[in-house]
């Protein structure tokens, strides 16, 4: 894992370091995804009912927010081992372990890679805000945004009000670790390119582990009817719109995809058995938990859950919340294992090995 930014180039990075305190105290600091560090600061800090433009505008000013901090190693460049605290007096709200908005998960989703800048300027803009009611800065109020998209104003011309004409949105910035970028328009059922067939090989590869997902026959870089089903699937396990149609989120989030699944088929190709792949992730998966092994997971007990009627349903979010806490106890249960609520290195061995064997059933048609 890199947390290295091009000198000259802003970068989209892989993932965010956060202090969970101001600087200079003994705080836990987490590594999320960036996507998710922007979701969660966007749930922690707007209200969903806001106009759609006006939620635009403040995620546009939070990513650049970020983005700047990052570019600029603001925390590391004074001898701080993380990016950005969740400090609202010195940076962004940031609640560990909280769900997100899905309108704002969505919005997030589509602009995470865009950001705000003087042109002729490389770093992206520090975008201070405020929230206009309880604080006022020489900034966004983001409050007054809401009032300004009932105006009728975009969420560019709400940033320009804020912080002046000569402002630019930089659109696709380049995103750290994730193969291949975006190709700039969605991806639909007819379209023939590279891009396509780069799309098809990673949805095969990743539907060896999510099974659900149908196999592409050919990798040929035509969108058919296969791809379009695949596409489909990908999106129903990872709670995106189910539209067949490959767009920015759906696009990076096969990429997102694949690479976890290839850093751990890497350690496994090693010979190591799986309890000690999570313990080389150092996760002890527990409420609050975040992040692709949490998602791999859940996917497992929601696969076994199709099978077991005793266990319940899980949603696949990368979040470990309530609902996946109660799946892992019935299973636990069940399965005649200490009955925990969390997910320790037997826990993962027998969740992965259930799902193994009803995979093979399933495949078999005896399931």
């Amino acid at each position: 894992m890199t947390f290295e930014y091009a000198a000259t180039v802003p970068y989209v990075p892989e993932y965010v370091r956060v202090n969970l305190g101001a600087p200079g105290t003994n705080s836990a600091i987490v590594t999320v995804p960036f996507t998710e560090y922007i979701k969660n600061v966007a749930s922690s800090e707007l209200y969903p009912d806001w106009p759609e433009e006006a939620l635009k505008a403040n995620i546009y000013a939070i990513i650049s927010f970020t983005l700047n901090r990052i570019f600029t190693e603001w925390y590391p460049s004074r001898g701080y081992n993380f990016d950005i605290t969740n400090t609202t007096q010195y940076d962004q709200a940031f609640v560990n372990g909280r769900n997100y908005f899905d309108n704002i998960s969505i919005i997030v989703d589509e602009i995470f890679n865009d950001y705000v800048r003087v042109p002729g300027q490389i770093a992206p803009l520090f975008t201070r805000y405020c929230d206009g009611v309880q604080t006022t800065c020489e900034g966004l109020s983001q409050w007054g945004t809401v009032d300004l998209a009932d105006q009728g104003l975009s969420a560019f011309e709400i940033l320009q009000y804020y912080y002046g004409s000569d402002i630019e949105i930089v659109e696709n910035a380049p995103v750290l670790n994730v193969g291949e970028s975006y190709p700039g328009t969605p991806l639909r059922l007819g379209d023939e390119s590279l891009s396509v067939r780069n799309m098809q090989i990673l949805l095969n590869r990743i539907g060896t582990t999510y099974s659900a997902i149908p196999v592409i026959p050919e990798e040929n870089g035509i969108f058919d009817e296969y791809t379009e089903e695949a596409v489909k699937a990908f999106q129903g396990i990872f709670n995106l719109e189910q539209d067949g149609i490959v767009g920015k989120a759906t696009w990076y989030s096969i990429e997102r995809i694949f690479i976890s699944l290839r850093r751990l088929a890497e350690l496994d190709s090693l010979g190591l058995d799986y309890g000690y792949i999570y313990d080389s992730f150092e996760y002890n998966l527990a409420p609050g938990s975040e992040g692709f092994i949490v998602e791999l997971m859940q996917f497992f007990l929601s696969y076994i859950a199709n099978f077991n009627e005793y266990i319940s349903p899980v949603e696949i979010t990368g979040i470990f919340d309530s609902s996946t806490g109660q799946a892992v106890r019935d299973f636990q249960t069940f399965y005649n294992l200490p009955v925990t609520g969390t997910v320790d290195e037997q826990t993962s061995r027998e969740i992965y090995n259930v799902y193994q064997g009803v995979l093979e059933r399933g495949e078999n048609g005896n399931a």
